[in-house]
């Protein structure tokens, strides 16, 4: 939270006392709604899953009517929607920070991918990653938060694989889908046993891929037809 400068209260204060437009209020306040319900939702919906979670539920924790949710989302299937999407970005920006933090070369800030996974594993309200649970709650066939899903994880593997050529992986792609499956192992394997820890299995694993990925590909042996040819 950013506190407001000394020297910036005697101006807020006198901007108050300025008697603002009825339509400023109401876009303050829906904006301050809004807010209040996709916090409450975000932690509900995580908590106890999206379809334990009633709309009575979130207006009660949100300390809205149920008009206003409905007049801000529409449905809860849209609350849903804008949760994952708001959760997805702040996760993406934290997690991509975290790992870019004090510089360093590409395969040092590929080395804290899960050294910050086990930070968040580590945090009370860590409760697996909502995408996840999002589409496990849900019909398989069901596609609409798996877009979603899929959408976030693109973004993520976009970046391993960017750090992962600037290693000099011969085959970036590949690495960045090996550590993917390893970080959405360790995102479920720290749910169900409430073990930061297993942050550092992973780690492990992963330092034993870096090497392997980083060496020449073999020089594929010419078949009988371009043997032929060459004679």
């Amino acid at each position: 939270m950013i506190l407001p400068r000394s020297d910036l209260l005697p101006r807020m204060a006198k901007s108050l006392t300025k008697k603002k437009p009825a339509a400023a209020f109401a876009a303050g306040d829906d904006e301050s709604a809004r807010g209040r319900l996709l916090n409450a939702a975000t932690h509900l919906f995580c908590k106890n899953g999206i379809n334990a979670t009633g709309i009575d539920a979130i207006i009660d924790e949100a300390g809205t009517a149920k008009t206003t949710l409905y007049k801000l989302f529409g449905s809860k299937t849209n609350l849903v929607h804008a949760v994952l999407e708001s959760e997805g970005k702040q996760w993406r920006e934290w997690f991509i920070g975290a790992i870019e933090a004090g510089g360093g070369d590409p395969q040092t800030k590929l080395a804290r991918i899960f050294p910050a996974l086990k930070t968040w594993f580590a945090e009370e309200r860590f409760y697996g990653c909502p995408f996840i649970n999002a589409v496990a709650e849900h019909d398989k066939d069901a596609k609409q938060f798996r877009n979603i899903a899929l959408k976030h994880k693109k973004v993520v593997l976009a970046h391993i694989e960017k750090l992962a050529g600037e290693m000099g992986a011969t085959e970036p792609a590949v690495l960045a889908h090996q550590l993917a499956l390893l970080i959405d192992g360790a995102i479920v394997a720290a749910m169900v046993s409430c073990d930061p820890a297993v942050a550092d299995t992973a780690g492990l694993a992963a330092g034993n891929l870096f090497a392997p990925a980083k060496a020449k590909k073999p020089k594929r042996a010419a078949t009988t037809a371009e043997q032929l040819v060459a004679v």
